[in-house]
């Protein structure tokens, strides 16, 4: 073997750091690991405050698309809906018939708004934090039996 070998081979005693400096790297490396998660739980805390906000919003609007559909159904729709049996029964038709008429289109506006209200009660599940938990390993990934397994956002606009 040729020197050249041995010393690829044997450390050199000077290139090594010394103690003080090991630690103090090891120290910095532990800091700096500590930041990083410092960093993430803050991320995770913004994200947490950010899907509440959205939930808040969310349940606020489905809480008024709410009142608005027992508002028309409770009170205009009834003034409507005799109208509309008059003007049906003033054309020949029968009671029935008026009345039948007159019920599919409040059975219509009806749905309309539990469309509404179940659009905005789609974003009170805080779906996006319940993601990146599991992500972190602190719950459980969802799995068939998970009713939050298959989340899509609805069709439509808001």
């Amino acid at each position: 073997m040729s020197e050249s070998d041995d010393t690829a081979r044997e450390p050199d005693p000077a290139a090594t750091p010394p103690l003080e400096e090991s630690i103090r790297q090891v120290t910095q490396a532990s800091r700096a690991t500590a930041d990083a998660a410092k960093h993430s739980l803050r991320s995770l805390r913004r994200l947490a405050s950010a899907d509440f906000a959205l939930a808040r919003s969310a349940f606020g609007r489905a809480l008024a698309w709410s009142g608005v559909a027992i508002v028309f159904g409770a009170s205009a729709w009834l003034l409507m809906a005799a109208t509309l049996i008059a003007l049906l029964q003033s054309w020949g038709m029968s009671w029935l018939h008026a009345l039948l008429i007159t019920s599919l289109l409040s059975l219509a506006v009806t749905c309309l708004a539990a469309w509404r209200v179940s659009y905005f009660f789609h974003h009170t599940g805080m779906h996006s934090t319940r993601r990146q938990l599991s992500r972190l390993g602190l719950f459980d990934e969802p799995s068939d039996e998970d009713p939050d397994a298959g989340v899509q956002l609805p069709e439509g606009k808001p």
